[in-house]
C-alpha cells in the first residue's frame, strides 16, 4: 500500500521513516516549493557526482558483485555548486546522490520500504534518475544513489539541491529477517561507506 503526503508526514512523526534533513511540514495552501505530492515526497540533488573514466577498455563482471571497488578504481568525481553545475551531456551515464539521507528502521509493526522515482518533467527532457533499481529496502539507511543518464538531445545542467527524484513510501506485509545491505550507509555515490 502507497502512502499518502499525510501519511508520509505521520511516519516521519513516529519514527518510521527518517529524512535528514526532513521536509518542511505538510502546509495545506502552500503548495509553492512543497516538498510533497499527493503520494510522494521530492528528494534533492546531493553535492557530488561520479562516472566512469572514459578511455578505459575493461569488462566488468558483475557475477559476484564487487561493484564498488570496480567503480572507484574506474571513475572521477567532482563537487557541483551553484556557481558550478555538472553539465550531464547526451548518451553519458553519472552516478550522484539524495542530499537526504533516508532511514527505512526495521520494526515490529508497520515497516516501510520505499521507491525512488523521476520526475516526470525531467524525464520529458530524456533524464531518466534512478531507472533500474528504484527499490529502497526495509531496514535501509543512509544516501540513496541515483543512476542517471541524459537520453534527450541537449545538455542538462545538474545543481545542488534541485528536486531531482520523488521517494514512494509502502508499508511491508510481515517483519523483514535482515536488513544487510550492500549499500547500507553509503557516503559516495560510488556505494562507499
Amino acid at each position: 500500500m502507497i502512502l499518502s503526503n499525510t501519511a508520509i508526514h505521520e511516519a516521519l512523526e513516529s519514527g518510521r521513516l527518517i529524512i535528514d534533513p526532513r521536509p518542511e511540514p505538510l502546509t495545506p495552501g502552500a503548495e509553492e516549493d512543497c516538498p510533497y505530492q499527493t503520494s510522494a515526497v521530492d528528494l534533492r540533488l546531493g553535492t557530488e557526482v561520479s562516472w566512469f573514466k572514459e578511455g578505459r577498455a575493461f569488462a566488468m563482471d558483475l557475477r559476484h558483485g564487487g561493484f564498488i571497488g570496480t567503480f572507484s578504481d574506474n571513475s572521477e568525481t567532482t563537487e557541483i555548486t551553484e556557481d558550478r553545475p555538472f553539465v550531464l551531456q547526451p548518451r553519458r551515464l553519472v552516478l550522484a546522490q539524495t542530499m537526504e539521507q533516508i532511514g527505512l528502521p526495521l520494526c515490529d509493526d508497520q515497516c516501510l520500504a520505499a521507491r525512488v522515482e523521476g520526475r516526470s518533467s525531467f524525464a520529458r527532457c530524456g533524464l531518466l534518475v534512478h531507472f533500474t533499481a528504484p527499490t529502497i529496502h526495509a531496514g535501509f539507511a543512509g544516501h540513496i544513489t541515483l543512476e542517471m543518464m541524459n537520453w534527450g538531445p541537449y545538455a542538462i545542467n545538474l545543481y545542488p539541491g534541485m528536486s531531482i527524484c520523488q521517494l514512494i513510501v509502502e508499508r511491508v506485509e510481515g517483519t523483514p529477517l535482515s536488513n544487510e545491505s550492500q549499500f547500507q550507509d553509503q557516503t559516495t555515490p560510488g556505494g562507499d561507506a
